[in-house]
């Protein structure tokens, strides 16, 4: 019977004391034990540690590549060009005739996305590419280009000189719009002459956040006026996609391979003095002295003053302070002062 007893109180004491714990004092107090707890496990986006230089763009490692200064073709027959997306920034400027060229900046983009049609440049080319520290590219140049390049030593690659196997022709289009590259080939043939392709000194810009409301009054198209009536250039602000649509003479402006419109996150009309050099038209633009600029950004224009010192990239200020860029592509297109800066582009 004891031996009955023993072995039912085996049983009936853990029972009791399920669930509690002996606390030190006089032996007879307890308290709940503690539950477990389970916090819930929240995946957190990635932090990129870094931000392309020219564009502001997120980046898991630091970008340090030297850029291209590749000038585009822009004449009707030339386009849809291909790889204009890829560029951090795009410069259309005028050349000769009323015909505009495109200078377009490459460092972080993908390396095979192939680039062109690839034309000639000019001096104030050469300047405008060399602001960013880069090899410029190029297939032919005007002679005073020529003469800059050859007696200054300029880095470049000219398909024509120095640099055709980093080239290659499509035959699907005709000559002279026909000549493409990448940043692959274009990288090979930097190292192959010597040229550096690491610069950690490129020129950045100050850049606003992404919830950063902007500055302005609301301004949803604007249209370019550079000379020619068929290289009327226009931008309309997506709301939705926070971005501006390009087109030329009101169709959209087309990346050949890809079929997507071309857009960017900035756009810029600066003014510059124009000066026609000879009779074939070939101009000098002063990018040095300074002058007015419109910002737009996120449906909004500011207006601003574009500032140059040397050694240095095209600044645009308001107030003397830096005007910030939102990250992502920035188009800037330098149209001449004369009749009037005024003259040179509406806004809707």
């Amino acid at each position: 019977m004891l031996l009955l007893l023993l072995v039912f109180s085996l049983f009936i004491i853990p029972a009791c004391g399920q669930g509690k714990a002996a606390m030190p004092g006089n032996g007879n107090e307890i308290q709940d034990t503690p539950e477990p707890i389970f916090e819930e496990l929240v995946a957190e986006e990635p932090a990129f540690a870094y931000k392309a230089p020219l564009t502001g763009l997120p980046s898991e490692e630091p970008i340090t590549r030297r850029p291209l200064a590749v000038m585009i073709n822009n004449a009707p027959a030339a386009r849809p060009q291909s790889g204009l997306g890829q560029a951090d920034i795009v410069y259309e400027v005028l050349a000769e005739g009323g015909v505009t060229r495109l200078i377009a900046i490459y460092q972080s983009g993908d390396e095979t996305t192939r680039i062109g049609p690839v034309r000639s440049i000019r001096p104030y080319m050469i300047d405008l590419g060399e602001s960013y520290h880069g090899v410029l590219v190029h297939a032919g140049a005007s002679n005073d280009a020529y003469a800059i390049l050859q007696r200054q030593h300029k880095e470049d690659l000219d398909e024509i000189t120095n640099a055709g196997a980093y080239f290659w022709r499509d035959k699907s289009r005709k000559a002279p719009h026909n000549l493409y590259t990448n940043i692959e080939k274009l990288l090979e043939g930097t190292a192959k002459r010597n040229f550096a392709i690491e610069d950690e000194e490129v020129p950045t810009y100050p850049f606003r956040d992404e919830e950063d409301p902007g500055e302005g009054v609301p301004v949803q198209k604007v249209e370019v006026k550079f000379q020619l009536d068929n290289y009327r250039v226009s931008y309309e602000y997506d709301s939705a996609a926070k971005l501006y649509k390009r087109s030329i003479n009101d169709s959209p402006h087309n990346d050949l391979d890809t079929g997507s419109q071309l857009t960017a996150t900035n756009v810029v009309i600066m003014g510059a003095d124009h000066k026609v050099l000879d009779d074939v038209g070939r101009l000098s633009v002063n990018l040095e002295m300074g002058g007015e600029a419109v910002i737009f950004q996120r449906g909004q224009m500011i207006r601003g003053q574009w500032i140059r010192k040397s050694g240095d990239v095209i600044r645009f200020v308001k107030d003397n302070v830096e005007i910030p860029f939102y990250p992502g592509i920035t188009y800037v297109n330098v149209v001449p002062n004369q009749p009037g800066f005024e003259t040179r582009f509406t806004v809707e």
